[in-house]
């Protein structure tokens, strides 16, 4: 198996393994899904893809079309005491397609993610797993951040 990054070709298979991992979010039950995301998501991909902040990993299928992806972005915020230079990471969007799992797919795009984070010198990096991805990513070393804090959510109800 080969990960490889993704290009602009791969854009309408990015948006059917999105739509796979919304369907599965939503199955957890703490995921609202609005109807008017894809078009947007797509604009995001053309943007985004290639640029320093962004990286977009995926698995080739053998049939044709994408097996799995993968995607980390890096953001910036105030720094502070826990995150001097006020940089860290995100990972969105790590998909399997259901006819090509436990194959190891997520597992090297992960590695690939976090090579990537590495060499961009990223010491935080933070993700929202499903329940069926949590065990991978406990295996590269996620825990439950610890904090004393809640984490809290507002969004706009119109």
């Amino acid at each position: 198996m080969s990960v490889r990054a993704a290009s602009h070709d791969d854009i309408p298979e990015l948006l059917r393994l999105r739509e796979i991992l919304a369907d599965r979010m939503a199955q957890d039950g703490s995921y609202p899904v609005d109807g008017d995301w894809r078009q947007a998501y797509a604009d995001s991909l053309v943007e985004r893809l290639g640029s320093d902040d962004t990286a977009v990993y995926v698995v080739d299928a053998l049939s044709g079309g994408l097996a799995a992806c993968g995607m980390g972005l890096i953001f910036e915020r105030f720094p502070g005491p826990s995150l001097p230079d006020g940089r860290y990471g995100y990972i969105q969007g790590m998909t399997t397609d259901p006819g090509h799992r436990r194959r190891g797919h997520s597992r090297a795009i992960m590695s690939r993610l976090m090579e990537w984070y590495r060499g961009s010198r990223i010491h935080r990096v933070d993700l929202h797993a499903t329940s069926d991805g949590e065990p991978l990513y406990r295996e590269f070393g996620f825990v439950d951040d610890g904090h004393h804090y809640p984490s809290l959510t507002w969004r706009n109800p119109s």
